[in-house]
């Protein structure tokens, strides 16, 4: 018993052409556009309180405001007082 399969070829139907879509180099604007809106701000590093420890601020150029601030004001003061001791602020008791 032979078998004998018939193999047909179809031409495919016409594909219209597709216009090209411009190629934008996203990370580049993205970039462009973090440096715009960050160039109004500078980064100011001062000496800490205590010896070895420095405190870094964030300004806004135009008007001098501190946009943020580490360590935080409070914690600076927190450090400054007195009754104060490194670790004195968690409790590690069970």
């Amino acid at each position: 018993m032979e078998s004998h399969a018939k193999l047909s070829l179809v031409a495919p139907a016409a594909v219209p052409p597709v216009a090209p879509v411009p190629v934008v180099n996203e990370p580049a604007k993205a970039s462009r556009d973090v440096a715009d809106k960050f160039s109004s701000y500078r980064l100011v590093i001062e000496e800490g309180p205590s010896l070895g420890t420095f405190v870094y601020k964030t300004l806004d150029n135009a008007t001098g405001e501190v946009i943020r601030q580490f360590p935080r004001e409070q914690v600076l003061r927190l450090a400054e007082a007195r009754q104060y001791s490194a670790g004195s602020v968690i409790d590690t008791s069970a």
